[in-house]
Parts: structure tokens; C-alpha cells; sequence
């Protein structure tokens, strides 16, 4: 339900219905960034070992930071901040009858208030620890770059999640799903300790997290509109690019290699980028996986539905 449903109820109706608090809105804004940084949060906030630290410091003396700043956690960090942002749209969206006037808004500040905490703290820790040195500068202010672009991609997953249609709003869930892949894999990263064999089935795993959810995405959006479909194919789409695109960066940021030359890292990556896309059995299990899983939910749908048609027609 779209704010412009709520609209065609009377005042009086809304006014019965509406009872969270704006407290509580914000509460659930902030709720939503603590379950976006949570993976993080689990791990004892440890800030990740720094190449151009200016001391020799332990891996558990280093400082505490909200997130993980390093060129290694890229794709971690964008699935810390948008997965909150999703969330936060999630939860509106479930509870927009009983948003009060200003609800959304709480929301919405709750949630991006505790990101740009987050990207602020570390920024300023990174900052006073690294050398004197203009790679530490460039090396910052890519960090901080990435994390204001996983500002605002979350923020607009927000916004189409709680305010769109279902078109628009299944455009933000796949967003958020493109998110959860690096966000479940930052519960996982204890296993890498445990050897190879168990990073093969961890990535076996982490490829179905987002063509799963896109899927789930598309049979509640449903494809009974022509905006819907198109909201469909755009997210099949992003389900065959994001991850490539993600695959791409990962590889040439944490790559030693190319610290020093920017050029050949975007070179690597566009490479990585484009044999992650069109290699047949990388790319497309996850748009068959995710088409798969929206066939069936439409079915589990028209199913359902239909049986309550029934029950209602024989009372």
C-alpha cells in the first residue's frame, strides 16, 4: 500500500488506524541501521589492519571504527549502509497505516542519521592514523567516496521501498537484494580462517542470496502492469550486472598490485567486470535462479488467491 492509498481514506479512519508514535518511528529508523551494520557490529568493531598505518600496531590494537574501513571491504560496506536503508523501507512501508504525519520523516533521519555517524567515525580514526603521505589522502578519500555513494544508492532504496508504487518499490528491494549478498557474506567472513574448501562453498552460497530475493521481490511486485514489467526486467537486468560490477571492484581494489597506479586498477577491473558477464555459467544461474523463484511465488499467489476467492464466494 502507496501513501496515495492511505489518501483516499477519511480523516477519521486514518486517524483511528495511525497510532506509532514519532519516537518510535525514529526507533525503527535506527533499529533498521544497527540491523545494517550488524554483520560488522558482531565482529567486535575492530578497524581492519591499515597498509599506510603510520605505527605497527596489532590486528587487536587497532582502533574501534563503525565500519570497515579498508579497500578490502568495499563491497562490505555498501551492503552495511544500503541493507539498513532497505530495511528502513521495509518497515515503513509495513506500517504505513499507522504512520502518524511527520513518520516516514523519523524514519528516514533515524536511519541516515547512524550512517553518516558510521561513515563520519571512521573517516576521522583513518584519518589520524595513517602516514603524512598523499596516497593516504587518495586512499581516504576513496573510502569515504564509497561510502557516500552507499549513502545515497541506500537512500533511494528508501525512498522507492516506502513510497513507490510497487513498480518503483520492487526497484529498491532489488537494490537492497544486490546489498544483502555482501551483507551475508560479512557474517560469514569468520569462515575464511577455516581454509579454501570452505570459501567455495561460502561463495556456492553467497551467489543465490540476490537472485532469491529478486525473486521473492517479483512475485509479491507482481507482473499485472506494464510498469511492473518493466520494474522486472530492469531487475533481472540489475541481477546480471550488480554482481559482476561488484565482482570487478572487489577484485581490483584489494589487489596490492595496483595501489599506486588507478589507471590499471579501473583497467583490471573493467576486465574482471566483463568476464564476470559473459561467461555463461556465471552469469546466467542467477537471472535463471531468480526467474525461477518469481514463477513459483506468483503460482504460491494466484493459488492463495484464488482459494480466497473461493471462501469468500461459499460465505
Amino acid at each position: 500500500m502507496t501513501p496515495a492509498d492511505t489518501a483516499e481514506r477519511s480523516p477519521e479512519a486514518q486517524t483511528t488506524i495511525r497510532s506509532i508514535p514519532l519516537w518510535a518511528c525514529l526507533l525503527m529508523g535506527i533499529g533498521a541501521a544497527i540491523v545494517g551494520l550488524l554483520p560488522w557490529i558482531l565482529t567486535g568493531l575492530r578497524l581492519p589492519l591499515q597498509n599506510l598505518w603510520a605505527t605497527d600496531v596489532a590486528a587487536d590494537g587497532m582502533p574501534l571504527a563503525l565500519l570497515p574501513f579498508s579497500q578490502y571491504s568495499l563491497t562490505l560496506i555498501f551492503g552495511l549502509i544500503v541493507v539498513g536503508s532497505a530495511a528502513a523501507g521495509i518497515a515503513a512501508r509495513a506500517t504505513v497505516e499507522r504512520l502518524p504525519r511527520g513518520g516516514f520523516a523519523m524514519i528516514a533521519v533515524g536511519v541516515l542519521g547512524v550512517q553518516a555517524l558510521a561513515i563520519v567515525q571512521p573517516a576521522i580514526v583513518v584519518r589520524d592514523g595513517l602516514q603524512e603521505r598523499s596516497a593516504s589522502t587518495l586512499y581516504l578519500g576513496g573510502l569515504v567516496a564509497v561510502c557516500v555513494v552507499s549513502f545515497l544508492v541506500g537512500f533511494v532504496a528508501l525512498l522507492l521501498i516506502a513510497r513507490a508504487p510497487r513498480a518503483g518499490a520492487l526497484l529498491g528491494l532489488t537494490v537492497g537484494a544486490v546489498a544483502a549478498s555482501s551483507w551475508v557474506a560479512g557474517f560469514l567472513r569468520p569462515l575464511e580462517a577455516t581454509g579454501p574448501a570452505t570459501l567455495v562453498g561460502v561463495a556456492d552460497l553467497l551467489q543465490w542470496v540476490t537472485p532469491v530475493l529478486v525473486g521473492v521481490a517479483i512475485a509479491w511486485a507482481g507482473v499485472n502492469t506494464v510498469g511492473r514489467v518493466l520494474a522486472v526486467l530492469t531487475s533481472l537486468a540489475l541481477v546480471w550486472l550488480a554482481p559482476a560490477a561488484m565482482t570487478g571492484i572487489s577484485n581490483a581494489a584489494g589487489s596490492r598490485v595496483f595501489a599506486d597506479d588507478i589507471l590499471d586498477m579501473i583497467d583490471y577491473a573493467v576486465s574482471v567486470f566483463r568476464t564476470a558477464l559473459f561467461t555463461p555459467e556465471i552469469a546466467l544461474r542467477p537471472i535463471i535462479a531468480a526467474i525461477v523463484v518469481a514463477v513459483v511465488g506468483l503460482l504460491v499467489r494466484w493459488v492463495w488467491a484464488r482459494a480466497h476467492r473461493a471462501r469468500s464466494a461459499a460465505a
